[in-house]
C-alpha cells in the first residue's frame, strides 16, 4: 500500500497524539473514580452512629442452657438489659434498643427485622455457651432414655459472626443449639427459606446470605473478645458459624458468648453484680472502640 506526503504525515501526527489522547481519558477516568470514592469514604466517615440492638437470646418457654442455678434466658436479659442503661449513659447520642424486655419468645427473623426497620448501626445477640450435651443410651430395661453429658471445666468466651462453614465437630454444636429456638416458631420453613437447624445439609444457605458487613463484624467481634481477655477471661476466639439471629442483619452484627453456664464458677459470676458489671463493661468498651475505629461520629 502506498501513501503520499501529506498522508504520512497525518499519520504520524495521529500516531503521537493518540497515546496522549488515550492517557489523558485515562487520568480523567481514575480521578473521578478517586474523588467518587472519596466522597463515598467522606459520606461513611459523617454518618453518625445512633442506634445499638441489643439482642437478649431465647426467652419464654425456650430457656435456652441451664446452669445448676439458672437458665440462659434469665442471665442474659439481665445482661442486656444493664448493657443499654450502660451505652446511654455513657455513650451521648447514642441509643439502644432490646429486641425483648420481658421474659417473651421472638422469633429470630423478628429479632433482626427490628435492627433493620431502626436502621441500627449494631446488633449484638447475648448468649450463655454451654458444654453439656445430651445422648440417647439404652436403660437398664431396655428402653432408649436421654443422658446428659456434663462437662463442667469448660469455660471462656467466643464471639460470633455469621459465615459459611463446613460444621466441624464442636461448631456444629453450637450451630445447632443456638438455631433450635426456629423449631418452635410458626412456618419457620417460609420464614427461613427452607433452612432445617437439625438438617446439617441446609446450612449452606447462609452461604446465599448477604455479606456485606462480614469485615466490620468481624473487627466489632475481634473488639469484644480483647476486652474479654484484658479482664482476664480465657479467650475462645472470634469464629463464623451458620447462625440464623444473624443472618439476615443489615448491619454489622455478632452473636457473643459470655461464659458457660455449664461451669459452675462461670454461672455464680455471670449471675453476680460484679460479674454482670464487668462484662458491660468490656461490652461498652468493644463499642466505643468499634465506634472510633470506623469514623463513625
Amino acid at each position: 500500500m502506498h501513501f503520499n506526503k501529506s498522508t504520512k504525515i497525518s499519520l504520524a501526527v495521529f500516531a503521537i497524539l493518540l497515546p496522549t489522547i488515550f492517557f489523558s481519558s485515562l487520568v480523567n477516568s481514575q480521578e473521578k473514580e478517586n474523588q467518587d470514592n472519596t466522597t463515598s469514604q467522606t459520606t461513611q466517615n459523617n454518618k453518625a452512629f445512633k442506634l445499638v440492638v441489643i439482642d437478649p437470646g431465647h426467652g419464654g418457654r425456650i430457656p435456652g442452657a441451664y446452669g445448676s442455678i439458672s437458665a440462659e434466658k434469665d442471665i442474659v436479659l439481665q445482661v442486656s438489659k444493664k448493657l443499654k442503661e450502660a451505652i446511654e449513659k455513657e455513650m451521648p447520642g447514642v441509643k439502644a434498643m432490646l429486641t425483648r424486655d420481658t421474659d417473651i419468645d421472638v422469633p429470630f427473623h423478628e429479632r433482626t427485622a427490628l435492627a433493620n426497620k431502626n436502621h441500627a448501626d449494631l446488633f449484638i445477640s447475648i448468649h450463655c455457651n454451654s458444654a453439656n450435651s445430651e445422648k440417647r443410651v439404652r436403660g437398664k430395661n431396655g428402653k432408649y432414655v436421654t443422658q446428659t453429658i456434663r462437662r463442667p471445666q469448660v469455660s471462656g468466651t467466643e464471639t460470633f459472626v455469621c459465615g459459611f462453614n463446613r460444621l466441624q465437630k464442636g461448631e456444629s454444636e453450637v450451630a445447632v443449639r443456638e438455631n433450635a429456638d426456629i423449631l418452635f416458631e410458626e412456618n419457620y420453613q417460609e420464614n427461613y427459606g427452607g433452612f432445617d437447624p437439625n438438617d446439617p445439609s441446609t446450612y449452606i444457605i447462609f452461604s446465599l446470605m448477604k455479606r456485606t458487613y462480614r469485615d466490620k463484624s468481624i473487627r466489632f467481634a475481634t473488639y469484644i473478645q480483647n476486652e474479654y481477655v484484658k479482664k482476664g477471661r480465657s479467650n475462645r476466639g472470634v469464629q463464623e458459624l451458620s447462625l440464623a439471629v444473624l443472618a439476615s442483619a443489615a448491619m454489622p452484627a455478632v452473636l457473643t458468648e459470655i461464659g458457660f453456664i455449664s461451669n459452675p464458677d462461670e454461672e455464680k459470676f455471670m449471675l453476680s453484680e460484679n460479674g454482670q458489671a464487668e462484662i458491660v463493661g468490656n461490652l461498652v468498651d468493644a463499642i466505643k472502640h468499634y465506634k472510633t475505629s470506623t469514623g463513625l461520629q
